[in-house]
């Protein structure tokens, strides 16, 4: 495999530098437990890359608890209005005074990352970017390790009494736990664009057409993230900025509610909306957590916020055992995890079916489209339909 450098010996070591690794590295380090983090990207890139930024109250609470949201509760900012746009009109609702009344908080998935890698390196952590995890074993041993590859191309393994998965779907961490996956692709793919402009309105927009759906979502004063529903063979550059803003416009139905706050587009992107559901998060001494242990569609955006749940849900765990010689926590972790993974991913999937046109050759595509039209007519007028959308859309 190459020259080795020095080895390490720890407690836990942690894959992944998100925010499920970020959360549990400092959760373990503030119980004094030693741990290590294996980042395959470098830290330029982990805390510049532009992600989702809605956490939700629970989520939120766990930072706060932690003392991990000094940043938050300087730099974000409480949101509870959507705005759904479709061609029989628009409505807002406020999702803040529906249901159990709880905002979400707008704090950029970057700028939590840089918040939480920067409170784990003061508390003396170590994070070690550019190494990548190529193999793992001895997962039903006391001692499981991890062979990692830096980016100069040297090779250290990495020993703890246990791993914690936190490197993504596609890591070595999944790949590690037999598990029965159910998968569903849903045909749908979103141009990601972040936009160098202030938003068009202050709220989160759905636009609900025929074409295909289009989004706003508030960042910052100064910058906007819009979404595209485009076809699944495009490529970026099939969508020059005056395809883009001819196609929000349209879609975000600017000619009835004003015209939108234009820009440059700083970053493009394509999205395959995926999900996996696991039946299994553990194998031996290893435990998956954030996008390790599922993969969800950003519809509705829950993938940070599940992934921050878990990571204190598993920093419990670890802790009980290896401080308190409590192994019970472990073995109910996947218990305890699974609901907050199947609730988020059921209405992740009510949302795709609200948001997005049924398929060009959808053989029932007229029912859908009907269906599709009962559920947003409910949320205008049903106080019901609107407690369940706002409890679902920000809880866990």
């Amino acid at each position: 495999m190459g020259p080795e450098c020095g080895d390490i010996d720890t407690e836990v070591v942690v894959l992944g530098a998100g925010p499920a690794g970020l959360v549990l590295a400092n959760l373990l380090g503030a119980a004094g437990i030693g741990c290590v983090v294996l980042e395959r990207q470098s830290r330029r890139w982990v805390e510049n890359r532009s992600r989702a930024g809605f956490l939700a109250p629970d989520a939120v609470a766990v930072l706060r608890t932690h003392g991990l949201a000094a940043g938050l509760d300087s730099r974000g900012h409480d949101h509870d209005v959507c705005e759904f746009r479709g061609v029989d009109g628009g409505f807002e609702l406020c999702y803040g005074k529906r249901g159990s009344g709880r905002p979400h908080t707008v704090h950029p998935q970057q700028e939590l990352v840089t918040d939480l890698i920067a409170e784990f390196l003061r508390g003396g952590g170590a994070v070690h970017f550019e190494t990548t995890a190529e193999f793992i074993g001895d997962l039903d041993t006391e001692r499981p390790w991890v062979m990692a590859r830096t980016a100069d191309g040297r090779v250290r393994r990495v020993t703890g009494r246990y791993l914690a998965g936190c490197d993504g779907g596609r890591g070595v961490s999944a790949a590690a736990v037999p598990a029965r996956t159910a998968v569903r692709d849903h045909g749908i793919t979103w141009l990601a664009l972040l936009v160098q402009a202030p938003p068009s309105s202050p709220n989160v927009l759905y636009g609900v057409h025929p074409d295909g759906f289009a989004g706003q979502m508030p960042r910052t004063p100064d910058i906007t993230r819009y979404y595209l529903q485009c076809d699944p063979s495009d490529t970026v550059e099939d969508w020059d900025d005056a395809r883009v803003w001819a196609a929000l416009r349209r879609r975000l139905h600017a000619d009835r509610h004003g015209p939108l706050v234009e820009g440059p587009i700083v970053e493009r992107g394509l999205v395959r909306l995926r999900s996996e559901i696991r039946d299994r998060l553990r194998h031996g001494r290893l435990l998956l957590a954030g996008d390790a242990a599922t993969a969800i569609s950003p519809s509705a955006a829950k993938g940070a916020n599940l992934a921050i749940l878990g990571a204190e849900l598993l920093a419990h765990a670890l802790s009980d055992a290896l401080r308190g010689g409590d192994l019970s926590g472990l073995g109910q972790y996947c218990a305890d995890y699974t609901p907050m993974i199947e609730r988020a991913q059921e209405f992740s999937h009510w949302m795709i079916d609200l948001l997005h046109p049924p398929a060009a050759d959808d053989p029932h595509a007229d029912y859908h489209r009907v269906l599709r039209r009962a559920r947003l007519r409910d949320l205008v007028v049903s106080r019901a339909h609107q407690d369940f959308f706002s409890d679902n859309y920000v809880g866990l």
